[in-house]
């Protein structure tokens, strides 16, 4: 097929790698415009342009789609088919009726559940056992379109958002390629109305930790919040982020280390065993690494 692919960030990027590995002729990609980024602040492609640009595709980067100008040059492409994975923008209407089959969204949750901008972050904050990834016909509702196909996966007791991330994007690949061999043969299955639940864009507020909450609470938000933001703590007037852990047996005052040689933090109920830490200014380490330079004693309060 002739496909316009849409996408921005990681995520995307092994999308457009299992659709030219497919043999589906690419005729152009959009993604979001470069940014600054880096100590210099100089403008950075985005994943998925820098991919496209190593492939030899024609890479557009428009700020908006709302403009008849845009409108025109996306339809003259005549593909048959748009690809969307977290482009980042609203697609207008006659954006989504360019080509001949309309646009599908690769979609990473098990809708209607999550809906929006952050799903893998809220699947794991919310202590889901399962999510998965939706290829969806899309529509100008946010998400709200007929499914094609879908495929669920579990949820690992230790995984982070980005273990999940990685795992859901070949996953989304997969499928993708699926859905476009069976196109003709699929029927669009509408979304129900109940079970709707909204993925709203993870704020950097919601990140500080709270050792009066239960266990399950800290633990989901440590690994869901893994590795952006990043959940935190304040030690010694230091912010540490918390990027892994696992739910443990013990008994303090919230916020108490129970263990110094493997960080054990008491919460409201239960505790949490921290796995991999960060401080301002440093790499990630194992908590092995990260005790050695920081020892957490015990009988702290944090």
């Amino acid at each position: 097929m002739r496909i316009i692919f849409m996408g921005t960030p990681e995520f995307s990027v092994p999308v457009l790698d299992g659709l030219v590995a497919a043999g589906h002729e690419i005729a152009a990609v959009y993604c979001q415009p470069p940014r600054p980024a880096g100590r210099g602040k100089k403008d950075r492609p985005t994943p998925v342009h820098a991919r496209a640009a190593e492939l030899g595709f024609e890479v557009r980067h428009p700020v908006s789609l709302k403009g008849e100008a845009e409108q025109a040059a996306f339809a003259a492409l005549k593909a048959d088919i748009a690809v969307v994975v977290a482009y980042g923008l609203i697609l207008p209407q006659a954006v989504l009726d360019a080509p001949a089959k309309g646009c599908l969204n690769i979609h990473a949750s098990l809708l209607p559940r999550w809906r929006g901008a952050a799903p893998i972050h809220r699947a794991i904050m919310a202590g889901d056992a399962e999510t998965g990834v939706c290829i969806m016909q899309m529509e100008a509702g946010l998400d709200t379109g007929p499914v094609l196909l879908r495929e669920g996966t579990p949820i690992g007791d230790e995984e982070t958002t980005s273990q999940l991330h990685d795992r859901l994007s070949e996953m989304g690949a997969s499928l993708i390629v699926t859905a476009l061999r069976h196109l003709d043969g699929l029927s669009p299955d509408p979304q129900p109305d109940d079970g709707v639940t909204y993925a709203a864009k993870i704020d950097k507020s919601e990140a500080q930790i709270d050792w009066s909450q239960p266990g399950e609470e800290v633990d989901r938000k440590i690994r869901g919040l893994s590795p952006f933001p990043g959940a935190w703590v304040e030690i010694d007037g230091q912010r540490v982020k918390l990027l892994a852990s696992r739910l443990v047996a013990g008994e303090g005052a919230p916020g108490q280390v129970l263990e110094g040689e493997s960080p054990t933090i008491a919460c409201g109920s239960g505790a949490v065993e921290l796995l991999r830490l960060q401080r301002a200014g440093k790499g990630a380490q194992d908590r092995e690494i990260f005790t050695r330079g920081f020892p957490l004693a015990t009988g702290r309060q944090l």
